[in-house]
């Protein structure tokens, strides 16, 4: 039987473009069909407006939304329209994907990631598993993602750095603030490690892709460079260069039509023009984002998959996972600085690059014994003006106007400098953290959105909460001034995966160890989605890494490579 191509990847972003650059590299033809449109390095500009206050990059919540699963005032759950709402859960819908937008802090998961079961038991009420894969496993991977994506960084020895087969990352680390040596100083008294942050972020034009402009405007927003190493610049725009890689942007694809075998024979989209099309392949692979990927699935019915595609076990969906944690922030007020830190504290573009992992696994009675930490980073308050500006319409008493508005902006934009700081550490899985089709509402094509239920563990607040006191004690210790930091139960939009977990049970999973459905033989999964858990970092890394892993085993799945 012939087709129109080998691989049909659906989604563009961490997990379809590596799958699409060493498959088209390898020599096998690649159709990628992105809902979104292609933007390049000239869309890409540092306008508040059109990035984080209206839906360019992402679809108006109208035509396209979800709805979100929450708790009300008497612990039953009630599902709200994101349309009303104003929730966003869309992350970057065009080609490259969220990566577009990401930050680009790069951590690795770390061994005992992979078995979170075996080494600190169960907790009740949570779903947690060992992976069916090693760190060994996925290490070749990541040192491939440093080089293939571009990670700058600088390796330094702390209690729980991971083991690695490099010395080095491949690009020396970006230009540094000079808070961070404050960090620095600061950690060392209190006997903590600091560390460089590595990040995907070129310090110098390479890769036929431009150096960082360190413009203070990085996360939330498109690289006019290409510095950042989005799935779309470093990846697909290689595959496209092949000749062997079509990227096909505006195709929602809506079903994945499956045969009486249980095969899937094609996958069938909108075009630009909303006329259906469809296209067939050997192999398909999903990597449309967590929810939309489970979304997907559960809406391709079949003769064999009256549930949705690979999801007789009804597992489609189930263990849903965000990434827990918290925030914080402190205030250097210039009036009680010395001139010369003033003056770096006013130095304006260059990233902080610091984080701790002192915790990354915590051994506390108050805690049980020996419990999974996470992760610290710092950062600055974002450089968003109309954002920061807004923040600062209450005072006391209510609403600020007139002069006394105008005088509080102008010291909160000229009078101090604000550092942050984000916890990442484990979000439980559990029964109530899931997707499903929601049975009313429906997008512009007439497909039912996806139902988000958003619970949570509060194993993870304890978490949280324990590491954020400790990076208080950062700021208290760096002479900050109105340290304040919370945690919350509420999930980051931003940090999805899970849903479509692996593993070898074909029972209690829905993709083996390859990341390959159980019942469907020609479907892999490579978005975060395959994550039965998922670490205390970002995950855009694991997810670039497990792709590379992934299109390995597809390679050898389709054998003897086509004509080129």
């Amino acid at each position: 039987m012939t087709t129109d191509f080998d691989v049909c990847v659906i989604g563009s972003g961490a997990g379809g473009g590596p799958v699409a650059l060493a498959l088209a590299e390898a020599g096998y033809s690649v159709v990628v069909l992105e809902k979104g449109p292609w933007f390049t390095e000239k869309h890409f500009y540092k306008d508040e407006l059109a990035c984080c206050r209206r839906s360019i990059y992402t679809p108006r919540l109208w035509d396209e939304q979800h709805v979100i699963e929450d708790t009300d005032r008497n612990g039953n759950w009630k599902g709200r329209p994101t349309f009303e709402s104003g929730w966003d859960f869309w992350n970057g819908n065009c080609v490259g994907g969220a990566t577009n937008f990401m930050s680009g802090f790069f951590h690795r998961l770390k061994p005992e990631d992979f078995r979170l079961l075996s080494n600190f038991g169960a907790i009740d009420g949570a779903n947690i598993v060992d992976w069916p894969i090693s760190y060994d496993d996925l290490e070749p991977y990541y040192t491939r993602v440093e080089a293939e994506v571009g990670v700058s960084g600088r390796v330094v020895k702390h209690p729980h750095l991971e083991p690695r087969s490099s010395k080095d990352f491949p690009y020396a680390p970006t230009a540094e603030h000079p808070i961070a040596a404050w960090i620095d100083d600061a950690c060392s008294k209190l006997g903590f490690h600091s560390i460089p942050v590595p990040r995907a972020i070129l310090p110098y034009a390479a890769m036929n892709r431009g150096a960082c402009s360190y413009s203070n405007y990085c996360g939330s927003y498109g690289c006019s460079t290409g510095a950042k190493g989005s799935s779309r610049a470093a990846l697909l725009d290689r595959a496209v260069a092949s000749g062997r890689c079509q990227i096909r942007p505006h195709a929602k694809v809506f079903k994945l039509t499956s045969d009486n075998s249980g095969k899937v024979i094609a996958a069938e989209y909108f075009d630009q023009q909303d006329t259906k099309r469809k296209v067939d392949a050997r192999i398909y692979v999903v990597a449309c984002q967590a929810i939309e990927t489970s979304r997907l699935l559960l809406m391709s019915t079949g003769p064999k998959h009256k549930n949705g595609l690979a999801n007789s076990n009804g597992q489609v969906g189930k263990n849903l996972i965000f990434s827990a944690g918290g925030s914080g922030s402190g205030d250097f007020p210039y009036a009680e600085l010395t001139d010369d830190k003033v003056n770096d504290l006013k130095v304006r573009d260059p990233f902080v690059n610091r984080a701790l992992q002192d915790w990354y696994y915590i051994n506390d009675n108050k805690l049980g014994g020996r419990v999974k930490g996470g992760t610290i980073d710092f950062l600055f308050k974002h450089a968003n003006p109309i954002t920061r500006a807004n923040s600062q319409k209450r005072g006391e008493h209510g609403l600020v106007w007139g002069e006394p508005l105008k005088k509080k902006l102008k010291s909160y934009f000229t009078e101090a400098r604000y550092l942050q700081f984000e916890v990442f550490c484990d979000w439980t899985p559990i029964d109530d953290c899931f997707v499903s089709l929601d049975p009313d509402i429906r997008d512009k094509w007439g497909s039912p959105v996806a139902r988000v239920r958003i619970g949570y563990h509060r194993h993870d607040l304890k978490i949280g909460r324990y590491l954020a006191d400790k990076a208080d004690a950062v700021f208290n210790a760096m002479g900050a001034k109105n340290v304040r930091s919370s945690v919350s139960g509420s999930p980051p939009a931003n940090l999805v995966a899970g849903g479509c977990r692996f593993g070898n049970d074909p029972n209690t999973s829905v993709l083996n160890a390859d990341c390959r459905a159980h019942e469907v033989e020609n479907l892999y999964v490579t978005d975060g989605s395959f994550m039965p858990t998922g670490g205390s970092v970002p995950y855009t890394w694991t997810i670039y890494a497990n792709a590379f892993r992934v299109a390995d085993r597809i390679k050898s799945e389709l054998g003897t490579r086509t004509d080129s």
